[in-house]
């Protein structure tokens, strides 16, 4: 493992690349859990701590304390943060069962189309209307990036809460990943646009309709594949006695289905949610009948220490000096109105008797990462010598992730907890 030179703080190790590492692994989960136990405390969700602590870590340096600079950047870093919200959502998977899902699953659909055409459009009309000076091109993209949901942050919430094996917390889940393949086929479809209007060609319909059907056959097929041979797998590797053999597997099967949905061009942790959602109990009972644990307990501490890394980071990578500029707040205040306007409008697909809208509408409303990544890809696009995403769109769509991401916890919580007689009564989230 080699630290690019420069990244470490002065003084931080001799001369072993793996101290700087530790190091910041022991800065960030020192600043997790204080910040965890302090939004606890306040009577709110963990993770809505871990962010904020991360924001504070992120921009110490403009109080003149530049020493944790190298944090934001440090790829070692990164990694392990996403390799945190990859067992998250598989850890998420294991708790759900892909009956349950199935149950949910017309509600899933609806609440997913809707919550990606409805900020698609207001994310388009917003762009008309405050962005009269760029290409019609950022007004699409605009809208795209809108259409993203980033289902770690609801998902920790709704587990520090726990109430992931609601219904509600069930039609969340399975409208995120179908939300993520639909993102994906208009992420593909505008991107081909943009570079065919660059390069003066034709738009290629066929190559975006290979990638939507890539990312709907890879759930079908592997969550049907997976439900035939873990069982299988799983009965084969119970004979071996070797110890750790149920961790090392479910943790490999977690990897390859994150690594396979990353070679189609979805985001990992569709992959990983699915890995999690095909392991059910009964798959490894023998493991349990001979006094094991089973896989959710082997992987929860695995968990817990890598998944505030993940949001500790998506603080620190915010910037408080954007901030600063009024143009950039004021564009950045209305996509997050449509943001958040725009998933309450998908909480009208969930079907059925009591179930709580809202609280879907909430749950769908954070970009993190999944906004980010889509912006960043703008960020490279060029039409007549001219970005498509400039500095300044980029900034406000950084905002929108950061306040998004912030609302959230605090904003599910209250939601989830209103009818039992207001906030006095929420119980404090666990760290």
């Amino acid at each position: 493992m080699i630290v690019a030179a420069g990244t470490a703080p002065a003084g931080s190790g001799h001369g072993d690349p793996a101290a700087a590492i530790v190091l910041a692994l022991a800065l960030i989960l020192l600043a997790a859990k204080l910040g965890g136990e302090l939004a606890s405390r306040l009577g709110q969700p963990a993770v809505l701590g871990e962010l904020v602590a991360g924001i504070i870590v992120g921009n110490i340096s403009l109080l003149g304390f530049g020493q944790l600079e190298y944090l934001k950047n440090e790829p070692v870093i990164d990694m392990f943060a996403r390799i945190g919200v990859i067992l998250l959502l598989f850890e998420v998977g294991l708790e759900s069962t892909i009956g349950q899902m199935m149950k949910v699953g017309a509600s899933a659909l609806l609440v997913a189309v809707l919550g990606v055409v409805t900020p698609f459009a207001l994310g388009l009309v917003i762009g008309r209307i405050l962005l009269p000076d760029h290409s019609i091109y950022a007004h699409i993209f605009l809208g795209a990036t809108l259409t993203a949901t980033s289902v770690g942050i609801t998902a920790r919430v709704l587990k520090d809460l726990d109430r992931q094996n609601t219904q509600e917390a069930r039609i969340i889940l399975g409208a995120a990943v179908v939300d993520d393949v639909l993102g994906l086929v208009i992420l593909s479809a505008v991107t081909g646009i943009i570079i065919s209007a660059a390069a003066g060609t034709g738009i290629s319909y066929i190559s975006i309709g290979i990638s939507g059907f890539k990312a709907f056959a890879f759930l079908a097929i592997g969550l049907l594949a997976g439900a035939y041979l873990s069982p299988k797998a799983l009965h084969f590797a119970s004979k071996l006695k070797t110890p750790g053999v149920l961790l090392a597997w479910g943790l490999s099967f977690c990897f390859l289905l994150s690594w396979l949905a990353d070679a189609i061009g979805l985001a990992p942790i569709v992959g990983a949610f699915a890995a999690g959602l095909v392991l059910e109990d009964a798959h490894y009972r023998d493991f349990k009948d001979r006094g094991e644990h089973g896989l959710e307990e082997l992987v929860a501490p695995i968990t817990a220490f890598l998944a505030p890394v993940f949001f500790v980071q998506m603080g620190m990578k915010t910037d408080l000096r954007v901030f600063a500029d009024s143009g950039v707040l004021l564009l950045a205040g209305a996509i997050t109105v449509a943001a958040v306007l725009g998933k309450q409008v998908c909480a009208f697909g969930a079907i059925g008797k009591g179930i709580d809208r809202l609280t879907i509408g909430l749950g769908m409303i954070p970009r993190g990462e999944v906004g980010l990544i889509f912006a960043n890809i703008g960020l490279g696009l060029t039409v007549g010598n001219e970005r498509v995403v400039d500095q300044s769109l980029f900034s406000a769509i950084v905002v929108m992730v950061v306040l998004t991401t912030l609302l959230t916890p605090p904003a599910l919580k209250w939601s989830i907890f209103r009818k039992r007689g207001g906030a006095g009564s929420m119980p404090a989230c666990g760290t």
